[in-house]
C-alpha cells in the first residue's frame, strides 16, 4: 500500500471536489432544471450574489473532480492495468470538463438574464426567452453528453479497480455500477432531468468516499510487470 504526498493529495482532490460540487449546489438558494426558464430569472434576482457564488463553487467541483482524477491516474499508471484506468480517468475527465462547461452556461445566462428580463413585460421577457432558445437547447446535449462520457469513464475506471486492487473492491464495484446506472437513465430516458437528479447526490457520496479511502488507506499499487 502506498501512503504518501501523492495519495494524500489525491485523496484531499477527492473530498475537495465532493465538498465544492455538493456544497455549490446544496447552498444554492435556487436550482436551475434542465432548461432555463424564464421563473428562474425573477427567483436567481432575490437571491443574486449568493447565488452566483454558490455557482462558481459548483462549477469549480466539475474541475476539481477533473484534478482528482488525473492524480488518481498518474499514481496508479503501471502495468498490467493502466490500459483500463487510463482510458476510464481520462473519459471521466472529458465528461466533467463537458459539465462544468454547461453549468458556466447556466451561471452566465442565469446572472445575465436577471438584469436583461429586469422590469420587462411579459411579451418581452419571451422574446428574450425565445432569442436564447437554440443555445439552452444546445446546452442541454452538453449536459447529457457530459453525464454520458462522465458514465462510460466510471464503468472502465471500475473495472481497472476492482482488477488492480488499487482501493477495496466493494468501492470499486460502486464506481462501476454508478458508471452503468449514469449511461443507463441518461441513454434511456433522456428527457426527464428529475431522474438523474439522485445519480448526482450519488457521484458526491462518490467522490466523498473515494477520498476518504485512500487518506486512510492509501493505494495498493501492484508489481511492475516487464
Amino acid at each position: 500500500m502506498k501512503k504518501d504526498f501523492e495519495t494524500q493529495f489525491t485523496g484531499w482532490s477527492f473530498l475537495a471536489a465532493a465538498l465544492m460540487l455538493g456544497g455549490g449546489w446544496y447552498l444554492s438558494p435556487h436550482h436551475v432544471g434542465e432548461y432555463l426558464e424564464a421563473s428562474d430569472f425573477t427567483e436567481i434576482g432575490k437571491n443574486l450574489w449568493p447565488w452566483i457564488w454558490m455557482y462558481r463553487i459548483h462549477i469549480f467541483g466539475w474541475v476539481i473532480m477533473a484534478i482528482s482524477m488525473f492524480a488518481l491516474a498518474s499514481i496508479t499508471l503501471k502495468k498490467p492495468y493502466r490500459v483500463i484506468i487510463a482510458p476510464g480517468a481520462g473519459m471521466v475527465i472529458v465528461g466533467s470538463i463537458t459539465l462544468a462547461i454547461a453549468s458556466a452556461f447556466y451561471y452566465n445566462f442565469g446572472a445575465w438574464g436577471v438584469g436583461e428580463t429586469m422590469g420587462k413585460s411579459v411579451v418581452e421577457i419571451q422574446e428574450f426567452m425565445d432569442n436564447i432558445l437554440y443555445t439552452n437547447q444546445y446546452v442541454t446535449c452538453f449536459v447529457r453528453f457530459g453525464r454520458v462520457f462522465s458514465g462510460v469513464g466510471l464503468v472502465l475506471l471500475g473495472i481497472g479497480l476492482v482488477k488492480s486492487k488499487t482501493v477495496q473492491a466493494w468501492l470499486g464495484w460502486f464506481t462501476t455500477i454508478l458508471g452503468l446506472a449514469a449511461m443507463g437513465v441518461v441513454m434511456g430516458i433522456p428527457d426527464n432531468f428529475e431522474i438523474y437528479k439522485p445519480l448526482f447526490h450519488i457521484k458526491v457520496i462518490w467522490l466523498a468516499l473515494m477520498g476518504l479511502v485512500i487518506l486512510q488507506r492509501g493505494i495498493y499499487i501492484p508489481k511492475r510487470t516487464s
